[in-house]
Parts: C-alpha cells; sequence; structure tokens
C-alpha cells in the first residue's frame, strides 16, 4: 500500500534528524481526530500530524526521544499514568487526549518548577523573542510562581544557588549561562548523537544538575569543537551566540550555502538590515540537514574585517606604491596591458586562473574571457594542484569525473574505507556523519600514514588501520585488488554485466602476479601483509562498501593511478551504483567541482568536453561569437615554467592565492616576478597579490548571488545577504573586464550566466534558479534523462563510459626517496579550526585554537636530534628551508613528519618540491623528502619573506588602504 511516509521520515517540528519507523500503518484517534501514522511513530508526531501540538522542551527532531521535560504528557484510554508523548509509540485503536484539565494542572506545575529557578531577567534575556522556555510558559498559561524565583526562590524548595552560577565566556563564540538551564539534556545529546565528539556531560543531582564540558572544565578547555549543535539544540538562553548577545535578535534570514570545504552547508544567514546576526544550519539542507561546524557556523567575520580591500589600485612595478582608482580606470588599465604585452609576445603569452572559492557562473565567466577574449586557452585552476587526478582517474575509469554518491548513502554501508582523508578535520560535517554510522555498527577501514581521529578515539575505532609509508598508496591498493583476484572474491556477475570484458582480463592478471601479493609488497609499503589480505577480505566481503578519499590519494606522482586503483578495486566488487557504496571523493574546497565542471582546465570546455571537439567547439564558437583555438592550453606548472623562459607575460589571477598554495614557493614567485601584468581580484591583499599590478577588489560569498556544486555534485544557491563592499560582485568585475578588452558580456543577473551554463552543458540541460528556489539543490547530471532533481546516485545499472574499464596499476616508487642527507618524508594536512591558506579563518578567532603551523615529528626521530616539544625546527629539502615549531607526537610514524600549511609566514610550500602526478601536473605535497633539525632563528626564506611582507605594507598604507596585519 502506498503512503505519504518513508521509512525514514523527516519531522518538521525543530530541525534535523529521521526518527525510525516501519512501513505498517496504524490508525488512532488524538483529541477526537483519527490520524494514520506508520507503526512506530511517536505520539508527539502523530499529533502534528493531525494538526495538534504537544507543549514540549526536550523534544526536538534532531535528536533521538527523551522525555525529560514532562510538558508532552498525554492521556490514553485504558493506560494509567500520563506517559511523555514523544517517547511513547502510536498503535492501532489508541485514543488520546493532549489537553485535558488534569494535564494544564501538570504541565503548570512543572513549568513553575522550571521558572522557580530561573533569574528575573526573561525581559532582558538575550534569547528574549527566541526562547522555548518562555513560550512554553505562555502555552501552559502559566502567570504565577508559588515558589518564588531566582535568587527569591524558597530554599529547599528550588535551588537558590544555581540562580548565581558564573558564566562561562571562554569560547570566543558563545557564552555558557548554566543559571539559565532547565537541564533538559538536549546540548549533551546534541553533542553525542549529531556531532559525536560526547564533550558534554550532565553533572551533580537534583538541583545541583548543570551541563559540563568535559570535567568541569572551561569550554575552550574540554574537548568541545565548537560545531555549534549544542547551542542550536538549547531551548533557552544558556548556550548563547555572542553575536546575538551583542547585537539582539535577528529580523530577517536568508538561506545560502557555505563557502567552506566541499561538503556545501546550507545555512540561514540571520540579518539586521545588512548585517549578519548569526549564521544558523539550515534543517532542510541536503548536505548537512541542520549541522554545522566552527568554520561555516561561527567563522564568518573575515567578510567584514578591516582588512578587506574596497578600492581597485594599480601600480607599474610591484616595488612601487600602489595608486587607488576608479573601477573604469583599472579596466582600463589591465585592458591595455594585456593587450600590449599580446601584441609584442604574441596571443598565448597571457593566461588566467579560475577561483574554487568563487560561484559556478563567475567560473564559467573567467574562463570564456580567456578562451574568447584572450583569444587563447590558458586557463586553468587551483584542482590541478588538488583533485585533477580525480577527474583524469574516474574518467578513464567510469567515464565521469565526479563522486559516486549523496553524503546521506553512508547512512546504508556496511563498511567503509578512508584513504587519505581526515574527515573529523577537514569536512567535519560529514565526518560526524560518518562516525555516526560507525557507532551504529560499520566497520572502518583507514589508509593514512598518520593516526588520524578515526583510527583510535574514544568513540570510534578503525577495524583496520593501514599506515602506510608516504608514496606507496598504489602498492596498497594494488595488493588488495591483488587479494580480490587470488582469494576468488570478485564479484563476477557484476563485472561479466557491467565491465569492459578486455579490459577485466589484462587487470586480473596483472593483479594476479606474485610481484603484486601482498607479501611482496609489504616492505615497499611499510604494512603488514595479514593487514592488507584483513583489509580486503573486510572491503569485499562486509556488505555495502564505500570508499572515501581525500588529498593522501591525488597529491602524489602516482596521484591518477591511485584513483584508478580505487575504482578498480570498487568494481570488482560490484561496489558501484547503488547506495551505501561508490567512491566519493572529499573535495578540499566550497566550489572545486564546480570550477572542474565549468570548464577551468585547458583542454576541456564546461561539462568536461574536449577542446580539439569540432563539433562541440562549433557549440559555443556560435554561442559566444568568437572562434576558439582548438588546442589544449598551459596548464598552471607551464604557466611558471613559461614565465621564467620569458614567453608568458600576463596573468589574470581571480581568486587564488597561488604564491601561498602552490608547491615550491621560490619557484612560483621567481616566475611571478618575471611578468609583466599581474591581474588580482580577491577580498584581501593576499601572497599572490604582493606582486601584482592591478588589484580588483573581490567581493565575499555573502555579497554575491550564484551558485556553488559540492563534492556529491549537488548545485545549491548563493544568495546575496548584503551589497558588495567594493560595489561590485566578482561575476560584474570579470564581464566589465571582458567589455574593455572589446569582448562584449551584458548579464544583468547570475541567473542568466546558469542560463547559458544550461544551454551549452548537457549535464546541466535541466538546472535552473527556479527549480534549485523549489527543490532546494539539484545534483548533476540533471537533464531530461534524470529525476527532476537530478542524479543522487551515479552509475545506477550502467557506467557513463558504457562499460567499466579496468587499469593496470603499476606500483613505481616516488623520485622523493629518504636518502642520507634527507632521511624523514614529510607529509601535510589541516586542522579543523583553519582553513586552506587561513586567508579567511586567519581573521577570524579560530586562530584561538590554532595560531601557528607546526611539525609534527615521533618521539624517536625528535629525541635522535636533541628535539623537545615547543622547539624550533628547521625543515630542509631539496626544494629550501623553512622554521617550525615542534610538536613532538606519536600521531606519526618514525622516519615521517607532518606539517600543516595555514600560516604563509610558515613557509611550507617553501620545502615541497616540484614532483608531480604524471597524468595531470597535481603536486606531490604529500611526499617530500627532508631533514629536521634544532635551531635557532628562522630560516633565509623567512627572514626574507618578513621584510618583503613589511614593504608590501608600506606600498599598500600609502595608497590608503589599511595596512594587513602581520605575524
Amino acid at each position: 500500500m502506498n503512503h505519504p511516509y518513508p521509512v525514514f521520515k523527516i519531522h518538521e517540528i525543530d530541525h534535523g534528524t529521521p526518527e525510525r519507523i516501519s512501513d505498517k500503518l496504524v490508525t488512532l484517534q488524538i483529541d477526537g481526530k483519527s490520524v494514520t501514522v506508520p507503526e512506530g511513530t511517536s505520539l508527539m508526531r502523530a499529533a502534528v500530524d493531525a494538526g495538534v501540538q504537544v507543549p514540549k522542551l526536550c523534544a526536538t527532531d534532531s535528536l533521538e526521544p527523551f522525555g525529560s521535560c514532562r510538558l508532552c504528557l498525554v492521556e490514553i484510554d485504558g493506560r494509567r499514568g500520563y506517559p511523555a508523548s514523544c517517547t511513547t509509540p502510536a498503535e492501532a485503536g489508541m485514543n488520546v487526549r493532549t489537553q485535558s484539565p488534569k494535564l494544564q494542572e501538570l504541565r503548570k506545575g512543572v513549568m513553575e518548577l522550571y521558572i522557580s529557578d530561573h533569574p528575573l531577567d526573561c525581559l532582558t534575556c538575550a534569547a528574549n523573542g527566541d526562547c522555548e522556555l518562555q513560550d512554553m510558559a505562555g502555552v501552559v498559561g502559566l502567570r504565577n510562581v508559588r515558589y518564588g524565583v531566582g535568587d527569591q526562590a524558597v530554599a529547599g524548595v528550588a535551588g537558590c544557588h544555581h540562580t548565581k552560577s558564573e558564566k562561562d565566556e571562554s569560547n570566543p563564540y558563545f557564552t555558557y549561562d548554566p543559571s539559565k538551564c532547565i537541564v533538559c539534556n538536549r546540548c549533551v545529546r546534541a553533542c553525542e548523537e549529531v556531532q559525536g565528539t560526547f564533550a558534554l556531560t550532565i553533572s551533580g543531582r537534583g538541583f545541583d544538575s548543570r551541563v559540563s564540558p568535559g570535567m568541569d572544565e572551561p569550554f575552550m578547555q574540554s574537548e568541545c569543537v565548537s560545531c555549534g549543535a549544542c547551542v542550536q539544540a538549547c531551548p533557552t538562553a544558556t548556550l548563547q551566540e555572542n553575536s546575538v548577545i551583542e547585537l539582539g535578535q535577528p529580523e530577517h534570514s536568508v538561506i545560502t550555502t557555505c563557502a567552506y570545504c566541499g561538503v556545501g552547508c546550507s545555512f540561514k544567514a540571520e540579518m539586521k538590515g545588512n548585517q549578519v546576526v548569526r549564521m544558523t544550519p539550515w534543517k532542510d539542507g541536503k548536505a548537512n540537514e541542520g549541522h554545522s561546524c566552527i568554520k561555516g557556523r561561527f567563522a564568518w567575520g573575515y567578510a567584514t574585517h578591516k582588512d578587506r580591500i574596497t578600492q581597485p589600485m594599480i601600480r607599474e612595478k610591484i616595488t612601487d606604491p600602489w595608486r587607488e582608482v576608479s573601477w573604469d580606470e583599472a579596466f582600463q588599465h589591465a585592458a591595455r596591458e594585456f593587450r600590449r604585452i599580446q601584441a609584442t609576445h604574441g596571443k598565448d603569452s597571457i593566461g588566467g586562473i579560475t577561483s574554487s572559492r568563487c560561484t559556478n557562473e563567475e567560473t564559467y565567466l573567467v574562463q570564456k574571457l580567456i578562451r574568447a577574449a584572450f583569444g587563447n586557452n590558458n586557463v586553468d585552476t587551483c584542482a590541478r594542484v588538488c583533485h585533477s587526478p580525480t577527474g583524469y582517474g574516474l574518467g578513464q575509469t567510469y567515464g565521469t569525473s565526479a563522486g559516486t554518491q549523496t553524503f546521506k548513502s553512508v547512512e546504508q554501508a556496511d563498511v567503509i574505507m578512508v584513504i587519505g582523508a581526515n574527515p573529523s578535520e577537514a569536512h567535519p560535517v560529514f565526518g560526524s556523519r560518518l562516525k555516526k554510522r560507525l557507532r551504529q555498527g560499520a566497520r572502518l577501514i583507514v589508509v593514512d600514514p598518520r593516526v588520524i581521529d578515526l583510527v583510535g578515539s574514544p568513540h570510534v575505532r578503525a577495524d583496520v588501520h593501514l599506515q602506510l609509508k608516504p608514496g606507496t598508496n598504489v602498492a596498497v591498493i594494488t595488493a588488495l585488488a591483488h587479494v580480490v583476484v587470488t582469494e576468488g572474491l570478485i564479484d563476477e556477475a557484476y563485472v561479466a554485466e557491467r565491465c569492459d570484458a578486455h579490459s577485466t582480463e589484462i587487470w586480473r592478471e596483472f593483479v594476479a602476479r606474485p610481484e603484486n601479493s601482498p607479501e611482496s609488497l609489504s616492505a615497499a609499503c611499510g604494512v603488514p601483509a595479514e593487514l592488507l589480505r584483513q583489509a580486503a577480505r573486510l572491503y569485499a566481503t562486509g556488505g555495502n562498501s564505500a570508499i572515501y578519499y581525500g588529498l593522501g590519494v591525488t597529491e602524489h606522482a602516482q596521484g591518477s593511478t591511485m584513483v584508478m586503483g580505487i575504482a578498480n578495486l570498487a568494481m570488482a566488487c560490484g561496489m558501484v551504483g547503488r547506495e551505501g557504496v561508490g567512491v566519493n571523493p572529499l573535495r578540499g574546497q566550497n566550489n572545486v567541482q564546480g570550477s572542474c565542471d565549468m570548464g577551468s582546465f585547458p583542454h576541456e570546455l564546461p561539462g568536461y568536453r574536449h577542446i580539439s571537439d569540432t563539433t562541440v567547439r562549433s557549440q559555443f564558437e556560435a554561442a559566444w561569437g568568437v572562434t576558439l583555438a582548438s588546442e589544449p592550453g598551459l596548464r598552471i606548472p607551464n604557466m611558471f615554467d613559461a614565465a621564467l623562459e620569458g614567453s608568458f607575460k600576463g596573468l589574470y589571477c581571480e581568486g587564488e592565492d597561488i604564491v601561498q598554495s602552490d608547491p615550491n614557493t621560490q619557484h612560483v614567485a621567481a616566475a611571478l616576478s618575471a611578468m609583466e601584468c599581474i591581474v588580482v581580484q580577491d577580498i584581501f591583499l593576499n601572497e599572490t597579490a604582493k606582486y601584482a599590478h592591478v588589484f580588483l577588489p573581490g567581493a565575499s560569498f555573502l555579497e554575491k548571488d550564484g551558485t556553488f556544486t559540492n563534492a556529491e555534485r549537488r548545485i545549491s544557491r548563493v544568495r546575496q545577504v548584503m551589497p558588495p563592499l567594493a560595489g561590485l560582485a566578482d561575476w560584474e568585475v570579470t564581464q566589465r573586464l571582458a567589455v574593455a578588452l572589446g569582448y562584449p558580456m551584458a548579464y544583468a543577473h547570475p541567473e542568466e550566466i546558469m542560463a547559458e551554463i544550461a544551454a551549452l552543458t548537457p549535464s546541466f540541460a535541466g538546472v535552473s534558479y527556479d527549480k534549485i528556489d523549489r527543490l532546494g539543490s539539484v545534483q548533476w547530471p540533471c537533464n531530461d534523462r534524470t529525476d527532476e532533481a537530478g542524479t543522487a546516485t551515479m552509475h545506477i545499472g550502467g557506467f557513463v563510459r558504457g562499460k567499466g574499464r579496468f587499469v593496470p596499476t603499476q606500483y613505481v616508487p616516488t623520485d622523493e626517496k629518504v636518502t642520507r642527507k634527507f632521511p624523514l618524508l614529510l607529509t601535510t594536512g589541516r586542522v579543523l579550526s583553519q582553513y586552506n591558506v587561513g586567508a579567511q579563518t586567519r581573521r577570524t578567532e579560530n586562530s584561538q585554537w590554532y595560531d601557528e603551523d607546526r611539525l609534527e615529528i615521533h618521539p624517536v626521530d625528535a629525541q635522535d636530534r636533541g628535539i623537545v616539544a615547543g622547539d624550533w625546527v628547521g625543515i630542509g629539502s631539496r626544494a629550501g628551508q623553512t622554521v617550525l615549531r615542534a610538536d613532538v607526537t606519536e600521531r606519526v610514524q618514525p622516519g615521517v613528519v607532518y606539517a600543516t600549511f595555514h600560516f604563509p609566514e610558515s613557509g611550507a610550500n617553501v620545502i615541497t618540491t616540484d614532483s608531480s602526478d604524471w597524468a595531470t601536473n597535481c603536486p606531490e605535497y604529500k611526499v617530500t623528502a627532508v631533514q629536521v633539525s634544532k635551531v635557532s632563528q628562522l630560516s633565509a626564506w623567512q627572514q626574507q619573506y618578513a621584510s618583503f611582507d613589511r614593504t608590501q605594507q608600506q606600498l599598500l598604507a600609502q595608497a590608503g588602504q589599511t595596512v594587513v596585519e602581520g605575524k
């Protein structure tokens, strides 16, 4: 029988998580109304379906039923007592009353006790107008309190001392006021069930009960990760955003999309006029379902930081002072310089870099400007240095350059393999969803040279940790495939039906060779053979198995090979094309998927269609009114090399800090110094802008309209909540630069740009703002061959390329080998509170958690070098030297060191080399041979950086702009 309830129904009472119910329907009476619901539905939910609202305080749809507040009591014919409606399941034939004189009396009595132990500041409370306690007092009709209130409460009846408890203001983003706590447990349960951190508990008993972070610690000293789940769940002002305390309650809100990682969380920007009061996770956001992390929830203050550059500037040389100019003068100057360079050095002497921070529409315009106005294909994007091997590897094997599943799919996984990713730090909202599934019983395999949070925390522990040596991913994945083939674990029916027979046989023969066995490859990768066999068997036989991977897969010399190895393993075991399985790249930046989709690579037009395809190219030529070059242009590394050779002289760089983020910093700086005109479009004067000749102020995500595409191919709206501080949104800047170059663009709104994208890109053919506004989001492919909302799971019934293609994955040792001179291997990664190059998060209170990059080193290696925690250590490679503070820890294994790269003065990429992936030139950030020694002063590069930075600040100050704060 069909009915409107899915097996997992989302409540609409508050926000987020589903309640488990069955397919069997039951009919009951609630306040005389007949209602039919699935068996197991709570009486509270059934009452909502009947149009009846039951008073409540501890209940919320984001958490499991708890039944502690005693406000949602009901009467049921034939039953004694007054059960809580939130914990009582609906049964056939029940006759339920939610209102009666006795229930009114009980609810008033309960509410009196709450209010008696509450402060006397309801009218001045920061939550006034947004407090469920106040609301429920009105609902139950409470007007007087017999026991006294707050400090006047009757001793022995109410906890007078409770109202005098000290506030905890240690967290820079929210305040904990225990005097307002009603011990409903919602914050504790949110920390456990939603976030999975278990940082909060209830200490004491009776009136002494209160919420406690850790062992009665301040929030900042506890395990709290400041995700905001507790603040979101709190029904009073016990946990309250400091921005609300300061500014008061917001008066309107706008739904938009977070501009940090590739999870793509939806938020309500809650506003007073043009001022953001708070960002709250949107319960209907498909990627996050009402959850958030510290960055999206709280670290948005950078958008109005005093370091924002809001006036265009130009200068002839980078040693000259900046000169503030009008927008028109800046555009005309940039256009003249680019045309002069092309007239002198040829059409191909300039190019551009698109941004994974900007919207799809803005990225589309930049690559269009380069192809149509510059007249060449010299366009690339930061995906070159992170996930370009994903595009190549999945394209070769499956036929499309993106992940296969939704994030929600992990809820159906029985075995989860995480390779080269740290979701708890880099993709925390997905990390929380993953950890929840693990607590429900899913098995976990972690492939990582470091002991990340998922390997062994109090509440999550990996079944198998393959702690490989950096640079040996392919050896591990090939060894796993060997076990699958030689032990008969292949899903033969799946492979026979869905994979190319010829490539299958070649691959089988290859992986079955003795040299690809775990025993043969164990020495190379540093993982015991038995652990490799255990992992392979678990993945192949454990039920639905899903693979999630990150930059620890792609940023290697064999990054593309490893992606194909992952795809091979998933195909061989039949783990593609349904819920709970798949190959899922965890994209690093908010729109890195979109920047690739929009044609940011030099060889591809939007939709991953090769520039040499005459038919495809002619479609764009007709739409754009130009003749396009048919040969691929320069990749980012090629641009740098050509600049040093003298043939590449001009660059338009939108929203990307290549000096800090790209490898071999000194090489990048030298290349930029050799160019004649660099135009940087950004919100801050970043490290790349210090080499610029034209600076065009950018707009933050709060100042623009458009779309982002997250790691699950989900296209979500970005909506403007305040006008651009510099007067123009990024798409308008690019459009006006194109006009100055003589190429007309005349879009009135980003919606028109998306319409053009949809008309020219088959996978986006069904995408429109109207549809996204109606459905919340869509996933590409979205066209007349898919559901209205697009494609949640890829490759159902068959692969995009037709038959899946197996590719042999020969392990080739990296050139970055340890030597007597460089005996350690450096790998890199991120931390939770900081983001990428830190341009945004360093300008927020997030730096209270992490204020400098550090080098993790194993105690054995530290002892050998006389290093103790906190020492300054020099790290030298064949590319350069820098100095960081040491963190002595067993998170890394002997012979391996680890560093973050969030602070420019750290120079983490001064020591990374130009070694790169064989297919895509993705840099090998994760493997650099280094030596580490105790030092007493900064490296020569850092001293030079400090001097250069001071000079650039002085030149900026002369233009009248705010001086960027340095460290």
